[in-house]
């Protein structure tokens, strides 16, 4: 079939008045491979399909128009000026699958102009975005200051952690943990893949009574309460507020004051070193990739010599790519948030004179995980949307539903990486094989 976009002998004619569906034709570099309807009645993609989306409003269209890709999509949708047929908006993961071959191409200058003749030039001006989108990368700068500044780091923690601790509670389950589960098999629960986690983590730490700690990026301590109740010694830090206080308010309903305290600050201003171990579960997507060499000289200034570490965190699967997040997870999910490949991480590592003696990735469970906490707000929608409102949840939904096809097509991935502050001699101290049940 010849679709609008393959003539562009109709351009030629600027009297012509193109349809909803024609427009967005235009914006495609390829076929619609599901069925996309608008207001004023016009539709195009496979009849047939299971799923439909349908451009409500010209404020849609004009988000579509103005931003073409996730973006432009991702606003008209969390702004209800399009919906998504044939799912539910706590998950939107089939829709999304069905999608994953669409693209968008820029516009030409004579398809712009037919555009414009088409709704009126005022729907190629942009217009305000969703409140749920924060700032671009280069406006942050005079808002926020310096990309990974204290300051800028602090208000992009701010912007994702600080939505709701009822909501998060909602969404994570009893475990309050928002990190990469791992599993035996698909047959686990959320809740003892999360307990399972914490145990590999542990035992690859070598943590035992008596041990010091220092988890960096704590988050609700959930490592910090299962390493205080073996008798560890911990001190967790976060840049989010409502996670310390929620953290803080646990610890002391289950009696661990005495072992554990989690503090509200940048984890550069943890004055305290000689630990036994140090964890990071989750925030190495989150301090820019040009301070990794920093970031691992502070993990060995806290080492005692012979300490481990281990960092856990989201990773590309190649270290060739832009370390930028796209437009649609910078803007409403992870301000600032850059990947790279985990080869990058272990040079940085190493190149600090830390060894590195271990490493896995965990790429397939984090998928399996975020399919439980699609569930949970699923289950949880009206509550949820009680809580935060139904853009934001609508953003939780398309972002975990996303995230989830991105781990199964091997988009993203998750790694582990341990590693050892050698002592003067070159003596790691720890076993020759690993001591740890995987």
């Amino acid at each position: 079939m010849t679709t609008f976009k393959d003539r562009s002998d109709v351009f030629a004619d600027l009297g012509t008045k193109l349809s909803i569906a024609e427009i967005f034709e235009t914006l495609l570099d390829g076929d619609m491979p599901i069925r996309l309807t608008a207001y004023d009645g016009s539709a195009t993609g496979p009849e047939d399909s299971e799923f439909v989306l349908d451009v409500k409003t010209p404020r849609g269209i004009n988000y579509l128009a103005t931003a073409p890709g996730d973006l432009g999509m991702a606003r008209a949708y969390i702004a209800g000026d399009m919906s998504a047929d044939g799912v539910h908006p706590g998950d939107p993961y089939d829709i999304l699958k069905a999608m994953d071959s669409l693209k968008f191409r820029r516009p030409s200058a004579l398809a712009l102009v037919a555009i414009a003749r088409s709704l009126g030039w005022e729907r190629l001006r942009p217009i305000a975005p969703p409140p749920q989108e924060t700032l671009p990368r280069w406006r942050r700068i005079a808002f926020e200051g310096l990309r990974h500044s204290k300051t800028r780091d602090a208000e992009a923690i701010h912007h994702h952690y600080d939505v709701s601790n009822t909501f998060y509670e909602y969404v994570l389950g009893p475990s309050m943990t928002y990190t990469c589960a791992v599993y035996e098999d698909e047959s686990w629960t959320l809740e003892q893949a999360q307990e399972n986690k914490y145990r590999l983590v542990f035992e690859k730490l070598r943590l035992k009574k008596g041990d010091r700690l220092l988890d960096i990026g704590c988050g609700w301590g959930g490592m910090i309460c299962y390493a205080a109740k073996r008798g560890v010694k911990v001190i967790g830090a976060t840049l989010s507020a409502e996670q310390a206080e929620w953290a803080q308010q646990r610890i002391a309903e289950e009696g661990l004051s005495d072992l554990a305290e989690v503090r509200h600050s940048d984890y550069r201003d943890i004055a305290e070193s000689g630990f036994d171990a140090v964890s990071s579960i989750g925030l190495t997507e989150h301090i820019g990739v040009h301070n990794y060499p920093f970031y691992f000289e502070f993990i060995k200034s806290k080492l005692r010599d012979g300490g481990v570490f281990l960092n856990h965190c989201i990773t590309r699967p190649d270290n060739l790519r832009t370390t930028r997040a796209g437009d649609f997870i910078d803007r409403y999910v992870f301000p600032d948030g850059e990947l790279i490949g985990s080869g990058r991480i272990i040079s940085e590592i190493q190149n600090i004179g830390l060894e590195v003696v271990h490493e896995e990735n965990l790429r397939e469970h984090y998928a399996l995980t975020l399919h439980e906490w699609c569930k949970n707000l699923v289950a949880n929608w009206d509550a949820c949307v009680a809580d935060v409102g139904e853009g934001t949840a609508k953003v939780w939904g398309l972002y975990m539903a996303g995230c989830r096809l991105g781990f199964q097509r091997n988009v993203v991935q998750l790694h582990q990486v341990l590693g050892v502050k050698l002592g003067p001699d070159g003596a790691s101290g720890l076993p020759l094989r690993p001591w740890w049940q995987a």
